[in-house]
């Protein structure tokens, strides 16, 4: 298929996720509901954590915690974007879509690229909300502007995982207790809530190849007031990378499911 091709059944594909969400937005503010009710509860219990020698996010825990927040959003959001999928074969448009030229990369990068639009929309609600909360960010608008693409590329990650285990696994019942079983040891062993420089010093170790802590770290680092630009922008290629591996096995998870059926 042309690069054109699949381009328009992509746009098409995309346009039919954004139609359906438009019918329930209330799935927007249910997804925002724990990650503010997180940002303002914690931001409240560890803020004294500043205090702590050794601590080295800076002395105002509300805005070390919300580059961390975002990314919890984006993780969680799209580690279950693979049960639009489910819903698919359940409902057996899924086999209508592979019995039909209808490219599966498009079918892939649509389901991506949704989740995206919600990654963005969250985040921008979220930001708005620590804002009001207190929250200052020295990184200005580029520093934002990055912090959105951390968030993306995060969503494109894990969006691309979750839709690969959906075709693997044909069950949401699965699929769910996948993402669960991945989502929460990420999140913990980051510094999405916690200085690792507090933490054991396995937990550093690990979060140096964790994707959820190169998306906080990238994040966080473009809000400071000197971001060390280095160090950012690997962590977004790192990211986009394993995006780009994580998209075409997704791709690939399409045999498989075919041959099961």
């Amino acid at each position: 298929m042309s690069i054109l091709g699949a381009t328009t059944h992509t746009a098409i594909l995309t346009a039919r996720q954004l139609r359906a969400f438009g019918r329930m937005p209330v799935y927007l503010a249910m997804n925002l509901i724990q990650p503010i009710i997180w940002l303002l509860l914690f931001g409240q219990l560890f803020k004294s954590v500043v205090n702590i020698p050794g601590f080295s996010g800076g002395s105002d825990y509300l805005v070390f915690l919300t580059p961390g927040i975002v990314m919890m959003m984006a993780l969680f959001g799209s580690a279950w974007a693979g049960t639009s999928y489910i819903q698919d074969m359940d409902r057996g448009v899924m086999d209508r879509f592979l019995t039909s030229p209808t490219s599966r990369g498009a079918m892939i990068l649509s389901t991506m690229l949704f989740q995206a639009v919600l990654t963005v929309l969250q985040t921008l609600v979220v930001l708005g909300v620590a804002w009001l909360a207190g929250a200052r960010f020295d990184g200005g608008l580029p520093g934002l502007a990055v912090l959105l693409l951390s968030a993306v590329l995060l969503t494109f990650v894990f969006a691309a995982f979750s839709n690969g285990m959906a075709l693997l696994a044909k069950t949401q019942t699965v699929l769910i207790a996948i993402s669960q079983l991945i989502s929460f040891p990420l999140m913990f062993l980051s510094s999405a809530i916690m200085d690792t420089s507090l933490s054991p010093a396995w937990v550093g170790v690990v979060a140096r190849f964790n994707p959820f802590e190169w998306a906080v770290a990238a994040g966080r680092g473009a809000l400071q007031a000197a971001p060390d630009w280095g160090s950012v922008w690997g962590s977004l290629g790192l990211l986009a990378a394993l995006a780009v591996l994580m998209t075409w096995l997704a791709a690939r998870a399409f045999r498989f499911y075919q041959r099961g059926l």
